[in-house]
C-alpha cells in the first residue's frame, strides 16, 4: 500500500524545506535522493547527471537494490536546469507494492525540479568562486609583476598562477619566434617538463594563425588534434591557447593544458582564463615599461654623477696639482720639495682613480663588466671585503682595446692570486694596483703589465709588491 496523501504531502515539504536550508549542493541531492525511495516506497533511487559540468554531483543513490544488468528502471523523470536536460531522476521497483501511480510519477517531478534548482544553484555558486578566485588571481599577478625585477621571473609568475587557476597540468608561455612560428619560453608543471621549454610551433599552423589573429584556440584532446604540431602534444588532453596581447601587439601565447583524459573547460572556464590573459599581457607591458623607466633613471643618474664628477672634481684636482708643482719650481722652496712631490703624487693618484670611476659608471647596470677594465675593477670590488677597504686601481693606456681576451684572462688570474697574497699578510692597509699596456720587457718586447703594491707592518719595509707581464 502506498503512503496516505497527507502525511506524503508533509514528507514532501519536509523534504522540499530541509533542501531549502542546506548549503552543500552534494548533501541537498541526496535528501531528495533519499526522499524519492521513501515517499515512493521504491527500492530504490538515484539521480544521475549526464553533464560534465556537474560531474562531482553524479552517481548520488540510496543504499537500495539496483535494477537488473540491461533493464530500464521502472520509473524516471527529467532533471532540468533552466531548459537544459543535464539528467534524471530514476526509481527501481518496489517490492510487493504494485507498479508506481501518476501520484509517484507527479511527486518523482516535484523532486527533479527541485534537484535541478539546486543543481543550478549549485553552478552559480561556483561560477560565482570561480571568478573571485580568478579576480584575485589576477590581481595578485599584476602586483607581483609590478614589483618583480626579472622577466623570466615575471613569464613564471603568470604560468605558474594561471596552471592553479585553470587546474591545469602546466602552464605554458610561448613567445614568436624570428622564423614566424612561436617557441615555449616557460613552462609550470609539478610533472616532468622535460622536452617542454624549446619546444616550437612551426611557422603556417592554423593555430597559429589563430593566436596571430589575437584569438584563443580551444582544443579537446592535443594529443589526437591535427592542429597541434608540437612534440609534447600526446602528453596532455583538453588546452586553452590564449593570446597575451596588450594594445593590439602580440607579445606571447599563454596555453593551459589539462592530462590526457582530464575533465573539459568549461565555457565559464574558457571566459574567465581569456580575461586573465589580457590582464596578464597588460601587466606584462607594464612591468616591462616600468623596468625600462627605472634603467633609464639609472643611466641618466650615472652620466650626472660622471659629469659631476669630471667637470668639478677632476678639474678642480688637476688645478691645485698644477698649482703645487709651480710651487716647487719656485726659488727657496726646497724644504718643501719632498711634502710638495709626494702631495703631487696622491693627486695624480686620486685623478687617476676618479677617471677609473667615471669609467665604471658607464657600465651598463645589472650587468657583467665587459672588457679589461671593467673586470679588473670587479675583481678589486670583490676583495674589498677582505682587504678591508677597496684597492685603489690605476689604468695606463688603450687596456680594453689593446690587450686580447686570452692575455686578460691569464691577468685576471694572476690579480686574484695577488689580492689573495695581500688580504692574508697582516698590517695591509692599502693596495694599490695598476695595469699598464704598451709595458716594455727588458728585452724589448710590448706586452701588458699588472702591478699589485700593498702596505704591511712596518711601513715601506713591510710591504709587498707583485709584478706580472704578459707579451701582446
Amino acid at each position: 500500500m502506498t503512503a496516505q496523501p497527507a502525511p506524503r504531502l508533509t514528507r514532501l515539504l519536509e523534504a522540499l524545506l530541509g533542501a531549502g536550508t542546506d548549503l552543500d549542493p552534494r548533501a541537498v541531492l541526496r535528501r531528495l535522493v533519499d526522499g524519492a525511495a521513501e515517499l515512493t516506497g521504491a527500492g530504490g533511487a538515484a539521480l544521475v547527471v549526464t553533464d560534465p559540468r556537474d560531474g562531482g554531483l553524479a552517481g548520488i543513490r540510496t543504499p537500495g537494490p539496483e535494477p537488473a544488468p540491461g533493464t530500464a528502471p521502472l520509473l524516471r523523470v527529467p532533471v532540468h536546469v533552466r531548459d537544459e536536460e543535464i539528467g534524471e531522476l530514476r526509481l527501481t521497483g518496489r517490492p510487493g507494492a504494485g507498479p508506481f501511480t501518476v501520484g509517484d510519477e507527479q511527486l518523482l517531478r516535484v523532486l527533479a525540479t527541485q534537484a535541478g534548482i539546486s543543481i543550478g544553484n549549485a553552478r552559480l555558486y561556483e561560477t560565482a568562486r570561480q571568478r573571485e578566485r580568478w579576480i584575485e588571481g589576477a590581481a595578485a599577478v599584476t602586483t607581483a609583476l609590478l614589483t618583480e625585477e626579472g622577466t623570466d621571473d615575471a613569464l613564471t609568475t603568470v604560468a605558474e598562477r594561471a596552471r592553479l587557476l585553470a587546474d591545469a597540468s602546466a602552464g605554458v608561455i610561448l613567445h614568436p619566434t624570428a622564423e614566424g612560428g612561436m617557441e615555449i619560453v616557460t613552462a609550470s608543471t609539478p610533472d616532468d617538463p622535460d622536452g617542454m621549454v624549446g619546444a616550437t610551433i612551426e611557422p603556417g599552423s592554423p593555430v597559429l594563425e589563430q593566436l596571430l589573429g589575437g584569438e584563443p584556440v580551444f582544443i579537446d584532446d592535443s594529443a589526437t588534434d591535427p592542429r597541434m604540431t608540437t612534440h609534447v602534444r600526446h602528453r596532455f588532453g583538453p588546452s586553452m591557447m590564449l593570446p597575451l596581447q596588450a594594445s593590439g601587439r602580440l607579445i606571447g601565447t599563454l596555453a593551459l593544458p589539462r592530462r590526457r583524459g582530464g575533465r573539459p573547460y568549461t565555457d565559464v572556464e574558457r571566459l574567465l582564463a581569456t580575461q586573465f590573459a589580457s590582464q596578464a599581457a597588460l601587466a606584462l607591458v607594464l612591468a616591462a615599461a616600468r623596468r625600462g623607466r627605472e634603467r633609464l633613471a639609472v643611466y641618466e643618474d650615472r652620466d650626472r654623477i660622471a659629469r659631476d664628477l669630471h667637470d668639478l672634481v677632476v678639474q678642480r684636482l688637476f688645478a691645485t696639482g698644477m698649482m703645487l708643482e709651480s710651487t716647487r719650481r719656485r726659488p727657496g722652496a726646497r724644504e718643501v720639495d719632498d711634502i710638495l712631490g709626494r702631495a703631487v703624487d696622491e693627486l695624480r693618484s686620486t685623478v687617476q682613480d676618479v677617471r677609473t670611476t667615471i669609467l665604471a659608471l658607464q657600465q651598463p647596470p645589472a650587468e657583467p663588466p665587459t672588457g679589461l677594465r671593467g673586470r679588473v675593477l670587479r675583481e678589486t670590488a670583490a676583495a674589498a671585503a677582505r682587504l678591508g677597504a677597496a684597492p685603489s686601481t690605476h689604468f695606463r693606456g688603450a687596456v680594453d682595446t689593446r690587450v686580447p681576451d686570452r692575455v686578460g684572462d691569464r691577468l685576471l688570474t694572476a690579480l686574484r692570486d695577488a689580492l689573495a697574497g695581500a688580504s692574508a699578510r697582516p698590517g695591509v692597509s692599502r693596495v694599490e694596483v695598476t695595469v699598464e699596456t704598451p709595458a716594455t720587457s727588458p728585452e724589448g718586447r710590448e706586452g701588458v703589465r699588472l702591478r699589485v703594491a700593498a702596505d704591511g707592518e712596518g711601513g715601506e719595509r713591510g710591504g709587498t709588491t707583485v709584478t706580472w707581464w704578459a707579451p701582446l
